[in-house]
């Protein structure tokens, strides 16, 4: 705000938060059934945004069966006892950027 006696003006600053680019896709993992499939992929910044995996096109949760964590810039993913029904496409996307494995 700016005061001179009789006149007045004020401003407002607003910030965006830049976007996060994906610095360290996700790499192909192979396992055996029954064993734990890791995913991991790393951003340009931490954000806020909103970051989401897939397998296949099904968005996947943090549950007993799939633990997502976020340390950082750090994101992964961890398929708990892999079955053959988990064969197939994950991928990680933020903002408009995507990696699949």
């Amino acid at each position: 705000a700016c005061d001179t006696g009789d006149q007045q003006t004020t401003a407002a600053v607003h910030l965006k938060e830049p976007a996060a680019t994906i610095v360290e896709r996700l790499k192909d993992v192979a396992t055996y059934e029954g064993e734990d499939a890791v995913f991991e992929c790393r951003l340009s910044r931490e954000t806020a945004q909103d970051a989401q995996w897939f397998l296949g096109d099904v968005p996947l949760q943090s549950n007993e069966m799939n633990e997502i964590r976020v340390q950082g810039t750090r994101h992964s993913l961890i398929l708990r006892k892999v079955t053959l029904e988990d064969c197939g496409s994950i991928s990680f996307k933020v903002g408009q950027h995507s990696s699949a494995a």
